[in-house]
């Protein structure tokens, strides 16, 4: 064999290992940015999962402060109508829109108890008020895990190839769970 022959040949081998690199890390990218799509989605079901489990309370803790707060007809309609809104919501963000016009709703029905120290001492109440707190607690965790995952992929989309392969794998950006300016504030309950 000849020199050149030697020559090219290394060249040809040189030449597909680095294709083969090539194709293997793209791959893995590939494969990187769908991994880290599906978590994020996994993650807002976590979230999803214990939103569900606020709004299967919360019917029972309206019941219970009614009998005690009946000129707050006006609250447990909003209450209502923020949970059908959370079911009927078709995206994660339309979910996310309800369940933060919840939040501030729920706080004014919890405040209502300093309002009523009949409710405040009654059983049933401490009861879903204390289910209700550990479900927030879940709620804030998986919140947090939540946000934590959309943090990661839209960093890596913002990467030089990361916008490459999250654009061929079809992911766009996803959305954070952000909680409103208006909702950072104590609730102020005010009786006419």
């Amino acid at each position: 064999m000849s020199n050149g022959v030697k020559v090219l040949l290394i060249i040809l081998g040189v030449i597909a290992v680095v294709a083969i690199g090539t194709v293997m890390y793209g791959v893995g990218q590939y494969n990187h940015v769908v991994t880290m799509d599906q978590q994020v989605k996994t993650q807002w079901a976590q979230v999803d999962n214990q939103l569900k489990r606020r709004y299967d309370l919360i019917p029972n803790l309206v019941e219970t402060v009614k009998g005690y707060a009946k000129h707050e007809k006006e609250l447990f309609e909003n209450l209502a109508n923020a949970r059908t809104k959370y079911f009927q919501a078709p995206t994660p963000q339309g979910k996310i829109a309800a369940s933060q016009q919840l939040d501030g709703l729920l706080s004014r029905l919890l405040v209502l108890q300093e309002n009523y120290p009949q409710l405040k001492a009654n059983e049933g109440f401490l009861k879903l008020q204390d289910s209700l707190e550990g479900t927030e607690n879940r709620i804030a965790v998986e919140r947090k895990r939540y946000n934590d995952d959309v943090n990661a992929l839209n960093t890596y989309r913002r990467t030089v190839f990361g916008r490459f392969f999250a654009s061929l794998a079809g992911v766009g950006e996803a959305a954070y769970y952000e909680v409103p300016v208006a909702e950072k504030e104590a609730p102020q309950v005010k009786f006419q």
